[in-house]
């Protein structure tokens, strides 16, 4: 795995970007480290920061606990932590309880017991929506605990 320092002026660029992206304020960084990970997806790291950019996707890492908890989230029952695990979407009969999220935002996935964090999606709709629904899916599974790039983060420090 490749792994490089980017400049001061691209790490500034890549910060904003993603702190818009997200509407989240992010700790002040000089340098960040980009992993590449495989064509498509590289996993940035930094003081306090942690994120994965699959294509044009930035997502926080499911490791830093702190700035997951900015997110709306979804609590999912225990039947469906193990679909979660293995890439599953998140469908509407296995919802508990969830905050406030609009359509095509990142959402965090939480189980119901000891409430970690479990997965990373995009919303398919909207809280206003997820409420009047029976069935369906709700989000889209980008990133969660097992997948490739957990496996491969939980290898890199700073």
């Amino acid at each position: 795995m490749k792994s490089n320092l980017i400049s001061k002026s691209e790490t500034s660029t890549l910060i904003k970007t993603v702190s818009e992206k997200w509407e989240i304020e992010f700790p002040k960084n000089k340098n960040l480290k980009v992993h590449q990970i495989t064509d498509d997806a590289q996993l940035i790291t930094g003081k306090g920061v942690k994120i994965l950019k699959i294509n044009d996707d930035y997502l926080p890492f499911l490791s830093e606990t702190e700035m997951l908890e900015k997110f709306p989230n979804v609590m999912v029952d225990m039947g469906a932590v193990k679909f979660m695990c293995k890439g599953a979407n998140v469908m509407r009969p296995g919802i508990k309880s969830f905050s406030e999220f609009e359509k095509d935002k990142l959402v965090c996935i939480i189980e119901e017991s000891r409430h970690k964090f479990l997965a990373v999606g995009k919303a398919m709709v909207s809280s206003s929506e997820l409420e009047t629904m029976d069935k369906g899916e709700v989000l889209k599974n980008l990133h969660y605990i097992s997948d490739k790039f957990w496996e491969i983060g939980k290898t890199i420090y700073d």
